[in-house]
């Protein structure tokens, strides 16, 4: 039997993950790629990484394939980075073949100076 942390330690070894540094250098350098919150919608409310797409989590796979390609390039974040690669393992079993995930979250990405709106 796994715990959570389990899971998260699991799925976190079968994903790539950036930092938001990376994330505002790959912006700063023209990258094409799709953002995607995975949080709550009262998490979301509070502030998001400008541009993103909103899914949350517990609605990710029925939702996923009508908003974003399979062949896109997706940064997927949540709070601190434990959503975000769970749900970046569902999307590659959805067979998304390029999506990491931001590593610390949007928590990281707003402490580090990274534009909210």
């Amino acid at each position: 039997m796994k715990s959570g942390p389990d899971l998260i330690a699991e799925a976190k070894r079968r994903i790539q993950e950036v930092s938001p540094q990376e994330v505002r250098e790959m912006q700063q350098r023209g990258e094409q790629f799709v953002l995607l919150d995975v949080r709550d919608q009262n998490e979301v409310n509070l502030g998001k990484v400008p541009g993103a797409i909103h899914i949350s989590r517990g609605t990710l796979e029925g939702r996923v394939e009508g908003a974003i390609p399979r062949d896109a390039k997706v940064v997927v974040y949540c709070a601190a980075g434990n959503r975000s690669a769970l749900a970046a393992v569902t999307m590659q079993e959805m067979g998304y073949g390029n999506v990491v995930s931001m590593a610390g979250g949007f928590r990281d990405w707003a402490t580090s100076g990274g534009p909210v709106e």
